[in-house]
């Protein structure tokens, strides 16, 4: 499993500058947060870099009106549901995707998806409709994704789920770029059927031969490596860390005003405000809170060399550039030669973290909600049901996964 980096507002320099150290990676560009020409200029400079680059359409509303994301070509000034799919207009689509992709120099070409209320008809149709059309393309040169965007409601329903991994056995695609909603808004979800049906949904597409690129996540996602995810994408700001759909209309309020910084403590699973790690120091706690040298990154060491960690000018830039480089180690380390010695470093890595947690919580250091022991729960009951479900096949299957 991988990291790629899901592109959101206000990331050029820290892509820029986490492909420069990495040496290469792959960015999963935003054209709602990138106007035409800068779209041009910055994928040719991450190219240049060693980069790598994947293209979202961002099709999920088709009536969506935000003013960057309305100022690309390809996305439709007018539409009208029948006529769109029954006429020119999906094949419109997707040959002015396809070029934008290939002027970008884009490795795959992630096709348009609409975002699904619910599993039904209709909407597979559609998605089959996007399919069919893109196979039709002769110029198309590129493997093809097809992105899967559930609403909350789709994500926490077993029928569509298991409907939706039958269906998509029948897709010739290489591909899934699955992409779903939290519910109720949470950053970090409580829920162990949510968590179930992703990973369920990750086990399945990959078990018929697809690669599966999780979007818009946070560390919770980890779990996505066993299912044999073949990345997970994540990024700076929560809306690029879970996905809000009305993000792409232009009443959407920016998260840019949010001034708070987090620190993430690898180890705990969780992010804290800096003044509960001064709480940590007074505790005697904060070493504990520092990641290992192999899942940690240098630029939080400025917060544990003995100074009060509010007083040491920690800010945002450290913080999110921190956050990527130790979610990016914590993936690489995640994923084991056997199915079974990856769950075992899962579920050593939610020990480890409960453990911790449980220190922190009793000396009254707290993640409000980004603390990942509310999370705990879901995800080691989801953990169970894959390895009951899906655990007979992945673990036959995991050498070619």
């Amino acid at each position: 499993m991988e990291l790629f980096l899901q592109f959101g507002y206000g990331m050029m320099d820290h892509c820029c500058s986490l492909i420069q150290e990495w040496g290469n990676g792959t960015i999963i560009l935003s054209p709602r947060d990138l106007k035409p020409n800068q779209l041009q200029s910055f994928a040719k400079k991450v190219l240049n870099l060693g980069g790598s680059l994947l293209l979202d359409p961002q099709f999920y509303l088709p009536y969506a009106d935000h003013e960057r994301l309305q100022s690309h070509e390809y996305f439709p000034k007018q539409y009208a549901s029948f006529e769109f799919w029954s006429g020119a207009g999906l094949r419109a689509l997707l040959m002015d995707l396809y070029t934008l992709n290939h002027q970008l120099g884009c490795d795959d070409f992630i096709l348009p998806g609409l975002y699904a209320l619910e599993i039904d008809e209709d909407w597979l149709i559609r998605q089959n409709a996007v399919i069919q059309q893109a196979l039709s393309l002769e110029e198309n040169q590129k493997d093809l994704i097809a992105i899967v965007a559930l609403s909350a409601d789709a994500t926490r329903n077993v029928d569509q789920i298991h409907e939706l991994i039958e269906a998509a056995r029948l897709w010739n695609v290489n591909g899934i770029y699955l992409i779903c909603e939290h519910p109720k808004g949470q950053y970090l979800v409580e829920d162990p059927i949510w968590v179930a049906n992703v990973i369920d949904l990750i086990a399945g597409f990959r078990l018929s031969g697809k690669r599966v690129i999780v979007g818009y996540c946070n560390h919770q996602m980890l779990i996505s490596g066993c299912a044999s995810a073949t990345a997970i994408a994540s990024g700076t700001w929560m809306n690029v860390r879970s996905f809000p759909p009305e993000k792409f209309n232009a009443q959407y309020l920016e998260e840019i005003k949010q001034k708070a910084v987090w620190y993430y403590c690898a180890k705990g699973l969780s992010e804290f405000k800096i003044s509960y790690l001064d709480i940590a120091m007074g505790q005697g706690l904060l070493n504990q809170m520092a990641s290992s040298g192999t899942l940690g990154s240098h630029y939080a060491d400025i917060l544990f060399q003995g100074t009060q960690p509010s007083t040491v000018g920690f800010g945002e830039r450290q913080a999110f550039r921190h956050y990527l480089q130790s979610l990016k180690n914590q993936v690489l380390y995640l994923r084991q030669n056997s199915f079974n010695d990856t769950i075992d470093t899962y579920e050593s890595t939610l020990v480890t973290a409960e453990e911790l947690l449980q220190q922190l919580h009793s000396a009254g250091i707290r993640g409000q909600d980004r603390d990942f022991g509310k999370a705990i729960d879901a995800n080691r009951a989801a953990l169970s049901l894959l390895k009951t479900t899906r655990g007979p096949m992945l673990r036959r299957n995991w050498s070619r996964l």
